[in-house]
């Protein structure tokens, strides 16, 4: 027999009345009833005025279940009854918390309406408001601000709501932040973080990076936020601001290659020669082949001579864009030449990059940490030699095309196609050995000699060269 739907719905409180008869847990019927959003039972338990605060073992109650299903009927009848509205489960979360995380205007309004505390944070730190602006709900963060919450809050590892809110992308409660008089200028904790480049062996490869110190427009620049860039910096916020490491907004969103933001923040006055932490934009933007990018850096005054200062670490067996301690000392013209740029070569040069530049490295190797000196030209990078790894990778078909164009254009600049690297090899070896046969022809055209004899031409007498070394020891190719 089948049961009508009348029945169905009173099953719950009979159930509900049947185990307080039997002394049953009347408090966590409730909780059941709220977390099911079963209103006819929750009337009935609270007409039996069983206890409204009862909490579950993580010390949720019955309004902490309404809130969170967003159940304002119900939340109504548990405050009517006593519920209280700042009671705070195991982690601190109190109903308005959770009515924040889940952007329920009517919810809000009623619990603040009923003396909820705007400003009651989880164990952690994080408010209400906080929540709210990271979920992207501007009304709800209205609704807090309006009720004294307070927008400068700090929670963990001092992040605020608008670092929040910027951070995960929502420039209308930007908007409702800065207009409460949220700070532009606060920072983020500042904390250390032992990182390293391989060979991790070396301890000098292994460095504590500081972390932290971020301003809202730190964040921006990270994520690449260009509306809420738009309003820190109408607000106030600082163009130049740099995290704990020096990292300023532009080197950051130019690592990141948001060629965008690098315009906006470039047109508000930023510096383009930052470089605190020992790289620059104008480095990022070549390691990036963004020709756009280095343009407006170089026509807002970016040094063009400007070394690489360090190496940046990788987590291990990772993909992440780093310095590589074989390029410190190096110039943007020689990066340019080295990764295959000869655009970018010419606009160097056009503001002032000395092309006869010649990179003096020292540095151990990824395969066995074995050391190595290098004393390589634009000429010589241009065709493979030196070391570093490119983060964009060239198709394959234009390789070859672009490095004759580059080592055209070293040659033009009156770059020494005989210079000998440490190794005694020269350009034309190490284009033999890409088999370029355009570049070689042109480079035996200009005067070009090998440094190395080849190994077929060696004395009989004399002992068998070495085998060569396993590829991954070799020269980096592209």
């Amino acid at each position: 027999m089948r049961m009508t739907a009348d029945w169905q719905r009173l099953i719950p409180v009979a159930l509900a009345v049947f185990l307080m008869a039997a002394g049953g847990n009347g408090g966590q019927a409730l909780v059941d009833a709220a977390r099911n959003s079963d209103k006819a039972a929750l009337r009935a338990l609270l007409q039996k005025k069983v206890d409204v605060n009862a909490t579950e073992a993580d010390g949720a109650t019955a309004l902490h279940w309404a809130s969170y299903r967003d159940d304002v009927e119900s939340a109504d009848l548990l405050l009517r009854a006593g519920a209280n509205v700042n009671a705070a489960n195991d982690l601190g979360a109190t109903p308005l918390w959770a009515a924040s995380q889940n952007g329920s205007a009517a919810m809000v309004g009623t619990l603040l309406k009923a003396g909820a505390n705007p400003n009651a944070a989880l164990l952690a730190g994080e408010t209400p408001v906080m929540v709210a602006a990271r979920s992207g709900y501007p009304d709800i963060v209205e609704q807090l601000a309006a009720k004294g919450a307070n927008v400068n809050a700090h929670g963990a590892r001092g992040q605020t709501a608008l670092m929040w809110a910027v951070s995960q992308k929502h420039p209308e409660v930007v908007k409702v932040l800065l207009a409460h008089g949220a700070d532009v200028q606060a920072r983020s904790e500042v904390w250390k973080e032992v990182m390293a480049v391989p060979p991790h062996g070396h301890l000098e490869y292994n460095r504590a990076i500081p972390h932290g110190a971020d301003t809202a427009l730190l964040f921006a620049a990270r994520v690449n936020d260009l509306p809420s860039a738009k309003l820190l910096v109408a607000a106030g916020a600082n163009v130049n601001d740099a995290d704990a490491w020096g990292i300023s907004a532009t080197v950051l969103a130019a690592h990141s290659d948001f060629g965008e933001m690098v315009d906006f923040l470039l047109e508000k006055g930023a510096d383009p020669n930052m470089a605190a932490a020992g790289f620059s934009a104008l480095h990022e933007a070549i390691m990036r082949r963004d020709e756009k990018m280095v343009s407006a850096l170089l026509a807002h005054g970016a040094d063009p001579n400007t070394p690489l200062r360090t190496w940046t670490p990788t987590r291990r067996a990772s993909k992440d864009f780093n310095f590589s301690p074989a390029l410190v000392g190096a110039t943007p013209f020689w990066l340019a030449a080295r990764f295959t740029e000869p655009a970018v070569m010419r606009m160097l040069v056009k503001h002032g990059a000395d092309p006869l530049f010649v990179h003096h490295a020292d540095y151990f190797t990824e395969v066995r940490g074995q050391h190595r000196t290098e004393a390589t030209t634009a000429l010589m990078a241009s065709v493979g030699m030196g070391g570093g790894t490119p983060w964009v990778a060239l198709d394959s078909h234009e390789r070859e095309a672009l490095t004759l164009e580059a080592a055209k254009l070293a040659v033009e600049l009156k770059v020494d196609v005989n210079a000998t690297n440490v190794d005694g090899r020269r350009a034309l070896d190490a284009v033999k050995r890409l088999g370029y046969e355009q570049v070689v022809k042109f480079l035996v055209e200009n005067g070009a000699k090998s440094g190395q004899p080849a190994r077929q031409e060696a004395p009989a007498k004399e002992a068998p060269p070495k085998e060569a070394p396993p590829k991954e020891e070799r020269e980096p190719q592209r």
